[in-house]
């Protein structure tokens, strides 16, 4: 009982950590999904183009996320003493889906400073533990000051009839709460381990000592997505009243703007595209010369390109080609820094996803006891560089064939999943001189 009521006593300390950063999460979400409000465009200007012409966005800081998350992938866990890996972790990975999961919290990771996973013990018998990737909307986690590590998380979040719920997690237990007349209530969910351990991963990006909650990969980018909607805005605007030849006249009258049946023609008719003629001999017609939209188109890239420095990533992300198409070399070349950085974000991530299988451990075995060589976990990352199939597949032979490396490497190098590689060996079983020896003479004596 006592554990419930610290338990109760946490929620109002953990609602307010959960609420403090809503306004910077709700500000990176935007610009994630290309909604985030533009406010160079005056209300008279609106008025006056109507819907002739919209604040454009261009996405950029999208752009910067899905290039890191896409080169951000899982493919096992495996311990410093065995070259292949582990099979319960990767059963339990699967079993939860956090094939599907991890992209998710990798993105908002990378977008919203932080991503957390939830463990929890499983209802079903022989069943792996659950493990759920959740949003830093909803999931908050405390850390203690003196080491860093988390002491307490809350998760919050309302169903279906608009009745709030609480998570709360301690080192003892995880309990679940109910709004109840303003008063929280114990909902009857209660999960005892007794780990010593807050079941809560947080997924940092760019985590710092005295920041340990990260920070968004678009901090450094949003001041240029800024100005490059603005001056795409700019130049829909002169597009549209400036980029092809405007008229003037003299002498014409509003009345003068009729058809052959003498019904007034469009605004559109009068601005775009259509001929001028009067039989007045007094009326005098003329155009000025178009506008050259090309500053826009330079300032655009400008920013681009210093987009593309901020972030590492290669100029042909940002569509910056010349008229040859680049070679592999060079496109590898372009791309070591952007895959250094992602390398670096493996370091992170990793390590946390590598907490989380320690605690799948201690709920898999009932002990909060690990060994030694559960400190020795070790996340298996897929390459994050983009080298050609035919270059890897002639470095991994050549190092077969000079014994520096054995075929179970080679085949890792290669890029064949567990399962994958696990059929192989199989396979090279069927296959060895001694079973073709045996099924010899066993056909002989048959």
């Amino acid at each position: 009982m006592a554990d419930t009521v610290n338990a109760i006593d946490l929620i109002p300390v953990l609602e307010k950590g959960l609420t403090a950063d809503l306004a910077n999460l709700t500000k990176w979400d935007n610009y994630l999904e290309g909604e985030q409000p533009l406010k160079y465009m005056s209300e008279a200007m609106k008025e006056e183009l109507g819907d002739t012409a919209v604040e454009l966005v261009l996405n950029w800081a999208r752009l910067v996320a899905d290039a890191y998350e896409n080169r951000l992938d899982v493919e096992g866990f495996r311990y410093a003493d065995s070259d292949t890996e582990d099979a319960d972790l990767w059963a339990c990975w699967q079993y939860n889906d956090m094939d599907e999961q991890s992209q998710q919290g990798h993105l908002d990771s990378l977008a919203l400073s932080r991503a957390y996973v939830l463990i929890s013990s499983n209802e079903e018998k022989d069943k792996p533990p659950r493990n759920t990737v959740e949003s830093p909307f909803q999931v908050w986690a405390q850390r203690d000051p003196k080491t860093r590590k988390v002491n307490a998380a809350i998760k919050k979040w309302k169903d279906l009839d608009k009745v709030e719920h609480v998570l709360v997690y301690t080192p003892a237990e995880t309990v679940e709460f109910v709004k109840d007349g303003g008063d929280w209530k114990q909902d009857g969910f209660e999960d005892k381990h007794n780990f010593g351990i807050v079941p809560v991963v947080p997924l940092v990006n760019k985590p710092r000592l005295l920041r340990p909650d990260g920070m968004t990969e678009f901090r450094d980018i949003i001041p240029l997505a800024d100005a490059a909607n603005k001056m795409a805005t700019d130049m829909m605007t002169s597009a549209e009243f400036h980029a092809m030849p405007r008229r003037w006249a003299f002498g014409l009258k509003a009345s003068d703007f009729v058809d052959r049946q003498g019904n007034p023609v469009s605004s559109w008719s009068k601005i775009k595209g259509r001929l001028w003629a009067s039989e007045n001999k007094d009326v005098n017609v003329g155009t000025f010369p178009e506008a050259d939209l090309a500053n826009f188109h330079g300032t655009i890239k400008l920013l681009a390109q210093l987009t593309s420095q901020m972030a590492a990533l290669p100029p042909h992300y940002m569509g910056f080609n010349s008229d040859n198409p680049p070679s592999a070399d060079a496109m590898r070349s372009s791309e070591s820094q952007l895959v250094k950085k992602v390398e670096r974000k493996h370091t992170f991530l990793g390590g946390a996803w590598e907490d989380v299988q320690r605690i799948n451990l201690m709920f898999m075995r009932g002990n909060p006891e690990l060994e030694d060589r559960d400190y020795q976990l070790e996340t298996v990352w897929r390459d994050p560089s983009t080298p050609t199939v035919a270059q890897v597949a002639d470095a991994a032979v050549k190092k077969y064939e000079s014994g520096l490396v054995p075929l179970e490497q080679t085949r890792i190098d290669l890029g064949y999943s567990a399962t994958q590689r696990e059929q192989m060996r199989k396979m090279d079983e069927e296959v060895s001189p001694a079973n073709q020896i045996a099924g010899i003479v066993k056909a002989n004596a048959a």
